[in-house]
Formats: structure tokens, sequence, C-alpha cells
């Protein structure tokens, strides 16, 4: 029998959290009955620039895994509906369905799902490029399923600076323990220095080293109503 977690923030965000940066951590995402919102600008994920897959930027976090979570955490997200009803964190062939609206210059980019896990100390991340999800300014619920397949993911990598902390994991072991969170992102980014730089502005960090041009990335807001996931 499926086992189907279900959120609708009738309660409020059940954990789920935006994201400030590298040095301040999750951040509470933007309320209205019944919904999460989040909206631009967004933060510019720096941590899996070339030689990594490229820069992201993040909608809608969720951590899968306890038992229990820091303070920036709570404060964010409230309890953790997820891990408190103790779903599991095997994904393979799961499907997750959202109920959203918004309206976004996508700019090049693609809604998609982010998973994440770890092992032997080390995290690997796969964005489900191969099944984006579309915004729409109407209520639109649409279904992905966290297949098998590795034609219809992109590993994230780690920029040159990161490679003890993010990398390579084959995709069958994270699907099969998802144990750090699941994330909808924004990706590929078009990350473009906001005047000349000395060097590869690879081996800076956009916005903390240098200035970028925001005309560039992705702009909007995008209202969730619901998440579902069903568990094979």
């Amino acid at each position: 029998m499926s086992r189907i977690y279900r959120e609708t923030f009738d309660e409020g965000p059940g954990g789920w959290l935006g994201w400030n940066d590298n040095f301040r951590g999750p951040k509470a995402l933007e309320r209205a009955p019944s919904v999460v919102i989040s909206r631009s600008p967004w933060w510019i994920d720096y941590n899996h620039a070339p030689p990594g897959a490229g820069y992201l930027h993040m909608l809608f976090s969720l951590l899968t895994k306890g038992p229990g979570f820091g303070e920036a955490y709570m404060v964010a997200g409230g309890p953790n509906r997820f891990v408190e009803a103790g779903f599991p964190t095997n994904f393979t062939n799961a499907r997750l369905t959202l109920r959203m609206r918004g309206e976004l210059e996508t700019r090049g980019a693609q809604m998609a799902l982010l998973i994440q896990g770890s092992q032997g100390g080390k995290s690997s991340g796969w964005i489900l490029t191969g099944q984006p999800l579309t915004v729409t300014p109407e209520w639109m619920e649409q279904s992905i399923v966290a297949v098998t397949d590795p034609a219809q993911w992109t590993c994230i990598g780690a920029r040159h600076d990161r490679t003890l902390t993010y990398g390579y994991i084959d995709l069958a072991a994270i699907l099969g323990d998802v144990n750090s969170n699941i994330i909808f992102v924004l990706f590929p980014l078009d990350v473009v220095p906001m005047g000349p730089l000395d060097g590869d502005p690879h081996r800076l960090r956009p916005e903390v080293d240098y200035p970028v041009w925001r005309s560039r990335l992705p702009e909007g807001y995008i209202v969730l109503d619901e998440v579902r996931i069903e568990f094979p």
C-alpha cells in the first residue's frame, strides 16, 4: 500500500522554508492563508558552479530526516511534519504533485526538483531536469516521478573548493536514501558579472566577490498551495 505525504499549509509551513545564503542559512517563506510564497530576488547558490553543473535558485526546501533540527530551521519552517510522521527517505519512483500558481520570468531557467543525500560525509545532489515544472498565473496541479533513469537527471557536483562537501554519488543510491532534503529550484542560471573581473568568475562568488546583472536572472513569485508525495 502506498504512503502519501500531503502538506496543505493550513497549519503553517510544516517545515518548508527558503534560504538566505551560505552565511545566514534558512529563512521563512512568505505566508498567506493556506499557502507559502517564494519571491525574487533569490540567492544565487554558487556551491555547484563549474566544474559543477552550474548556479541555481532555491525556492522551497524541506529537510527529510531528523531526529532534530537547529533553531534556525525551526524558526524558519516550524515543525517538520514530514519527519515527525516518519515518512520514508526512499524516493525511488515516488510521485510528487504540486498545486501552484505564479508569475515568473524564467530567463532560460526551469523549475525542477532537486534531491540531496549524504554518504560517507559527502553530499550529492541531483536535479530532475527531464521533468521541469511550469508556473502559470492560474492554479495548476502537476506531477513528476522520481524515476531511476539517469538521463532524466543532472548531478550538480561541486565548485572547485567544495569537492570535500559535494560530489558524485550514484543516482540509485541517492534516490534510495534522500537523507538531506528535497528542494524545488530554478536551474540553470545565466550568471553574468557586472563589469570586468580579474580571473575566472567561477572561482569567485557572485554577489559576494562581484556584482551580477540581475536582469539576466529569473524574477517573479510562486505560490505553493499543496504538496503531495506518494511513495510506492
